[in-house]
């Protein structure tokens, strides 16, 4: 049955944002996120938080579906699809009676118009979005249109993103930046929808390219302007990519802090409409991105090791914000407990109302949690890439990693990034920067670990990569 007073839902996800990428931290003087810095002050700061994977195609099927991706056979980008035989929240809201609105990104693998995974064909009644899996895994900042298609070329028109958006599912052209027009267009939908609605907003922002700014914005801020690849370039997409990653594009890191710093101002306009709409108390704001920083794209994941593709820390442990004053979600807090995106789908439903017992879902509902009323959150956590496996339990994380492979070879090649090699068990509570290996001191606690894990891969019908892993931890423990 709906809430008596239904609160309103602005879920709101940006991609590839460095952990340590926030000015409350305090960890680099650069960054500038005082809407975030806001959000964290009046709501709750989840300091244990995960999400399902360490790219983005299968960890944005997890949190619409509330499942571990590996059981619809989502792990690498090879084989992303969305979860098609499972309900998504709007779907869920919907029978609430909410109104559902979706603003931005959309990457659940190689979707095509029309398709479900399009917002519009699961459960969103207005959406404005851009399908990344048509434009390899982003957008384009500030062009999209059938004019910049035929310019770009057949190549560069799907490497630089430049299709037109989508609205409803029909083709419409943008040509002005596009962090802004995802901000206006949810501003709209919040200040227009009559009754309990569910919005959201997944910027595009900041994942690579970021030197596509506004002129203005580059001018403000004495930044050069940096030219897409187009198919008429005299170097190959590969070489010219090489150049525009770290470390080699110059001033990388000021074009991410600039793209971060105009991604928060729209979340802090969004902030200022729910206050000026008389219904910020009664609204469940949540802030996360879609997997971890990119340190290839300038993000810093500081204190954490690792970065986007890997299972080190800094590929799935994210930034984690709750508001809701009405609810308790509220106060300024830092919230231990093991949580994950999964939890938002029956915990943003159970706030609603919605029978969460009835759900099939890997998440719980944190609500008492996120309130101060007790609960530790999850026991277990697990992730798998098919080259990358790892489980945490309590403060124990054990991470199995075959760096000879394939995908490895090729994250290493492309994008600059060292997935390591091996098994090893790393106690978190003392080593958040994953740094003293005790795979030797600790062989039972490996054990004990691996077969929570492989029991796991085995319920979610993976049984082929339990022996793949099994046989590497065994080998290591000999």
């Amino acid at each position: 049955m709906p809430a008596s007073n239904p609160p309103n839902v602005l879920l709101i996800l940006s991609d590839d944002h460095g952990y340590g990428d926030r000015s409350a931290l305090g960890f680099d003087p650069a960054v500038r996120t005082p809407a975030l810095d806001r959000l964290a002050a009046n709501g709750v700061s989840c300091s244990d938080a995960y999400v399902a994977a360490p790219i983005c195609n299968p960890s944005r099927g997890a949190i619409i579906s509330g499942s571990y991706p590996a059981r619809w056979g989502s792990t690498w980008f090879s084989d992303t699809r969305f979860p098609d035989e499972r309900s998504t929240l709007a779907e869920r809201f919907g029978e609430l009676g909410y109104t559902c609105g979706y603003f931005g990104k959309v990457h659940y693998g190689p979707e095509e118009p029309g398709d479900r995974a399009c917002p519009s064909e699961h459960g969103f009644d207005e959406s404005y979005y851009g399908l990344a899996g048509q434009q390899q895994g982003r957008l384009n900042y500030l062009v999209h249109s059938d004019d910049a298609v035929a310019e770009y070329g057949p190549e560069a028109q799907w490497r630089m993103a430049v299709q037109p958006m989508l609205h409803n599912g029909d083709e419409v052209e943008l040509d002005s930046f596009l962090t802004a027009e995802l901000g206006r267009r949810t501003r709209d939908f919040i200040t227009t929808t009559e009754g309990p609605y569910f919005a959201m907003v997944a910027f595009n922002a900041v994942h690579n390219f970021c030197w596509q700014l506004p002129a203005e914005e580059l001018e403000k801020r004495g930044l050069p302007a940096k030219a897409d690849w187009h198919d008429a370039d005299a170097l190959s997409y590969h070489d010219w990519y090489d150049g525009a990653i770290a470390p080699n594009l110059e001033h990388g890191r000021e074009y991410y802090l600039a793209q971060l710093e105009l991604m928060d101002a729209e979340i802090g306009r969004l902030l200022d409409t729910l206050d000026e709409s008389g219904n910020a108390d009664n609204t469940i704001v949540v802030y996360l991105t879609d997997n971890g920083g990119s340190t290839c794209n300038y993000g810093d994941n500081t204190p954490l090791s690792g970065t986007k593709y890997t299972l080190a820390e800094g590929g799935v442990r994210v930034p984690y914000l709750v508001r809701w004053p009405d609810g308790g979600w509220s106060g300024g807090r830092t919230q231990p407990g093991l949580v994950s995106s999964m939890d938002l789908y029956p915990t943003l439903l159970a706030a609603a109302g919605y029978d969460v017992a009835t759900l099939d879902s890997d998440g719980t509902d944190q609500g008492a949690l996120w309130r101060g009323e007790g609960g530790a959150g999850h026991e277990s956590l697990h992730w798998e890439t098919g080259f990358q496996s790892a489980v945490r339990v309590g403060d124990l994380k054990l991470r199995i990693t075959h760096g000879d492979s394939d995908e490895a070879r090729g994250v290493h090649t492309v994008e600059h990034v060292d997935v390591g090699d091996g098994v090893h068990l790393f106690d978190l509570s003392a080593d958040l920067a994953e740094s003293q290996d005790l795979l030797g001191e600790r062989p039972d606690d490996v054990r004990r670990l691996w077969e929570r894990h492989s029991a796991w891969l085995h319920e979610v019908g993976r049984a082929d990569l339990a022996t793949r892993h099994g046989e590497r931890v065994q080998a290591a423990l000999v």
